[in-house]
C-alpha cells in the first residue's frame, strides 16, 4: 500500500501540472480550483486539502516551475561565473534556455493581471524576483568597475529587467523563429555591448 505522504505528493504534483495545463491551454481565466480538481482527476475537497485557495495555488505553481523547468540551476550558472562580464554573457544563456520553458504561462498571467488579482501578485512577485537578479547583475559589474559610465546600478537594472520582457522572447523564438542558441549569442553581444565599458568591449 502507497504511504499516505506519498500519495499527497502525487496528488499534490498531479494538481499543479493540471493548473499549468490550464493556464496554457485556456488562459488564466481557466485556472479555477473546479477545473483544476476535474483535470487532475481529484475531488474538489482534495484540491481545497492541499492549497486552501486559488492564490495558494498559483504561489505553489510559480515555485514548481523554477523547480520542474529547472530556472533554480540555470540561474545558479550566473552567479558561479568567475566575473561579472562572464556572468552578463551567461544571463543572457539563463533567459534564452529558461524562460522559453515558461513563456505561455507567463503571457497568460501577463494578459490577466489587470482584472484578476492572482494573477497581478503572481506577475509581480516574478517581476520582482527578476528586478533583483538584474540589481545583483549589475552592481558586480559596478564593483568591478565594469559597467559603462553613462548607467547607474539602478538604470542599468531597470534597462535589463525591460530587456527580458516575455514579448521579446516570443517575438524572436516565434515571429521571427530565431533558435535559442540564436537568442543566447545576440543577446549576449547585446548586453555586452550596452553595458560593459567600451574598452571591454570585444
Amino acid at each position: 500500500m502507497e504511504p499516505q505522504n506519498a500519495r499527497s505528493r502525487r496528488t499534490g504534483a498531479a494538481l499543479l501540472q493540471a493548473a499549468r495545463e490550464l493556464i496554457e491551454a485556456d488562459g488564466f481565466e481557466g485556472l479555477t480550483m473546479q477545473a483544476v480538481a476535474e483535470r487532475a482527476g481529484v475531488s474538489r475537497r482534495g484540491v481545497y486539502l492541499h492549497f486552501s485557495s486559488r492564490t495558494d495555488l498559483v504561489t505553489a505553481l510559480y515555485r514548481d516551475l523554477g523547480r520542474t523547468e529547472e530556472v533554480a540551476a540555470s540561474l545558479q550558472a550566473v552567479w558561479d561565473s568567475p566575473d561579472g562580464r562572464a556572468a552578463l554573457t551567461e544571463w543572457a544563456a539563463h533567459i534564452a534556455r529558461s524562460h522559453p520553458r515558461i513563456l505561455a504561462i507567463m503571457a497568460a498571467v501577463d494578459h490577466a493581471r489587470r482584472s484578476d488579482a492572482d494573477a497581478a501578485e503572481l506577475w509581480e512577485t516574478a517581476q520582482s524576483r527578476w528586478l533583483m537578479g538584474c540589481t545583483r547583475l549589475m552592481r558586480w559589474l559596478a564593483d568591478e568597475d565594469s559597467l559603462a559610465e553613462c548607467w547607474t546600478v539602478e538604470t542599468a537594472a531597470d534597462m535589463m529587467w525591460a530587456l527580458m520582457s516575455p514579448d521579446l522572447l516570443t517575438r524572436l523564438l516565434s515571429g521571427r523563429g530565431w533558435s535559442r542558441q540564436e537568442v543566447a549569442d545576440h543577446l549576449g553581444t547585446l548586453f555586452r555591448a550596452t553595458f560593459l565599458r567600451q574598452e571591454q568591449t570585444p
